[in-house]
C-alpha cells in the first residue's frame, strides 16, 4: 500500500538515494533540506534545521499540503572534524541544532500528522559512530548518541498512540557528508598532525564505505515490518562490532579506538 514518507536532507548522500528508491516504489516522498535540488522531481519543502522559525515555516506547509504523514526519516545532519579544544561554541551548536535540536523540534512539529495514519513509524538515522566515540570528531558521536537517546524516549511516550521509533546505525558509507565536513582543525594546532591522521582515516573510510542504497535497503525492510527494533546497524561488521561492545572492557576499546583514530 502507497504511502507518504516525508524525509529530511534530502537533497544528497542517504536522504536522495532513499528519496528517488521510494518513488520508484509507487510512495508518495516529501523531500526536506536546505536547498531544493533541481534533478529531482519530488515534492521539496526548504528548511534549514539549525532555524527553528523555519521548522516551525516548513512544518506548517506540509500540515497544509497533507493530511498525514505515515513515515518520517530524519535522515538530516552535519559533523566536525578537529580536537574538542580546537572547536568553537558556534561550530559545536550548530551540530546539536541540525543533528539533535533540530531533528527533535521537527518530530514535534509533526507528531499531529503522524498520528493521523495507520501505519505509522520515525527513523531517525544515527551513527555507528554514536556507539564507539571517535576522537576528532566528538561533537558528531556525541550528537548520534543523543539521537538513540531521544528514539528511546519517544518510543515510550508514543506507545499508547502506536508509533513505531527505531534508530537506524550505519557505518561507513559512501556519501557527500565526507567532503562537507566542517574542519576545524587548524595547522598551528599542537593536534594538528593527530587530527589530520585521524580525518584522512575517516576520508579514506567513508570513500571506500557502503552505497546509501544499502542504508536505504535496511529502510525499506524496516518500514515493512509489524513491530520496529529500537535500533538496527547496518552491516554484518558493525552488527558484530556493537555486539561485542557488550562484553568488551571498555579500556580496550579505548585503546583500539585510540590506536586508529588517536
Amino acid at each position: 500500500m502507497p504511502k507518504t514518507i516525508l524525509i529530511t536532507g534530502a537533497s544528497s548522500g542517504i536522504g536522495k538515494q532513499a528519496a528517488i528508491y521510494f518513488k520508484q516504489q509507487g510512495h508518495t516522498v516529501i523531500g526536506v533540506s536546505r536547498e531544493k535540488p533541481k534533478d529531482l522531481s519530488i515534492p521539496y519543502i526548504e528548511c534549514d534545521l539549525s532555524d527553528k522559525s523555519s521548522i516551525i515555516s516548513a512544518t506548517s506547509q506540509i500540515k497544509t499540503q497533507y493530511d498525514r504523514i505515515d513515515i518520517l526519516i530524519n535522515n538530516a545532519g552535519v559533523g566536525t572534524g578537529g580536537a574538542i579544544e580546537d572547536t568553537s561554541y558556534e561550530d559545536l551548536l550548530l551540530v546539536y541544532k541540525v543533528n539533535v535540536l533540530g531533528l527533535m523540534e521537527f518530530t514535534k512539529q509533526l507528531l499531529p500528522l503522524i498520528k493521523q495514519s495507520k501505519d505509522k513509524k520515525i527513523i531517525n538515522i544515527g551513527s555507528v559512530a554514536g556507539e564507539f566515540t571517535i576522537p576528532f570528531q566528538v561533537s558528531y558521536s556525541m550528537s548520534k548518541s543523543s539521537i538513540e537517546r531521544f528514539t528511546e524516549g519517544l518510543r515510550l511516550e508514543l506507545k499508547p498512540y502506536n508509533i513505531q521509533v527505531t534508530t537506524v546505525l550505519p557505518g561507513d558509507t559512501k556519501t557527500h557528508f565526507t567532503n562537507n565536513r566542517i574542519i576545524t582543525n587548524k595547522k598551528d594546532s599542537p593536534y594538528f598532525k593527530r587530527a589530520k591522521h585521524s580525518l584522512d582515516k575517516m576520508n579514506t573510510d567513508e570513500t571506500k564505505g557502503v552505497k546509501p542504497q544499502k542504508v536505504v535497503d535496511v529502510i525499506a525492510r524496516l518500514i515493512k515490518k509489524k513491530r520496529l527494533p529500537i535500533y538496527k546497524v547496518v552491516g554484518w561488521q558493525y552488527k558484530l562490532l556493537v555486539f561485542l561492545k557488550r562484553f568488551i572492557p571498555g579500556k580496550w576499546i579505548s585503546v583500539i579506538i585510540y590506536k586508529l583514530y588517536g
